[in-house]
């Protein structure tokens, strides 16, 4: 394993060997650039899910805030016309606190990928672009993710009338071919569209991380990620 780890270093050295000593790449141990990379994955999953999941996480924020399916969009501007803003802009409401709910089940299954990830995943991450990481996330936890989030959101739309209705009619338009599979039910397209919002703000940590990591919290992550930059 050491010396495994130390072909991974070398690999992600390697473009920084012309750099002066003072750069502080060759500094960095095998340990401390696997626990700069976990810290790091661990510190910005969590973030992404506290932002989320605080009141307004998804709501009131435009990256992330989950509109009307495309199906009913179409009509959306005869239900506000027949006296029924309202309703919309309560599903519209209760869509994305459904999704603020259900957040936090993200949490666990993040930090368990973390420590599951493998030195190969590691390399692929160091190595990778700027959502490297993200992606990870993507491939190891969206399946287990789904599972988590969909009764959690399907209990906040069901108190909905009007995502009952949309429910009704959509799932007859998805066997008719008429609306897509994924969006056939209201807590489908919220847990879809809750995901996608999840790995955006992950992602933009990720970012953050890379570009600046002297903004990062923890001294091991701003030693790896600042001589990696």
């Amino acid at each position: 394993m050491k010396r495994i780890l130390g072909v991974l270093l070398a690999i992600v050295i390697t473009p920084f060997a012309s750099l002066p000593a003072s750069a502080g790449i060759a500094d960095i141990s095998n340990a401390d650039a696997v626990s700069g990379l976990r810290q790091a994955l661990s510190d910005g999953s969590s973030a992404a899910v506290k932002l989320l999941s605080a009141e307004n996480g998804y709501f009131g924020n435009a990256k992330v805030k989950i509109p009307l399916p495309p199906s009913l969009q179409k009509v959306e501007s005869g239900l506000r016309m027949f006296g029924m803003k309202k309703q919309a802009d309560e599903l519209v409401l209760s869509m994305n606190r459904a999704a603020e709910a259900a957040a936090p089940e993200a949490q666990q299954l993040l930090v368990d990928a973390v420590k599951k990830m493998s030195v190969q995943d590691a390399k692929g991450i160091l190595t990778g672009g700027d959502t490297a990481a993200t992606e990870y996330f993507k491939r190891t936890t969206q399946a287990q993710l789904t599972q988590r989030f969909l009764p959690v959101v399907k209990k906040a739309t069901d108190r909905v009338g009007l995502a009952q209705q949309y429910n009704n009619l959509a799932g007859q338009g998805a066997a008719l071919g008429l609306i897509k599979q994924e969006d056939a039910s209201i807590e489908t397209y919220v847990t879809r569209k809750a995901l996608d919002g999840l790995y955006l703000m992950i992602a933009e940590q990720e970012k953050s991380f890379r570009q600046n990591p002297v903004g990062a919290t923890s001294n091991i992550v701003k030693k790896v990620f600042g001589a990696l930059k």
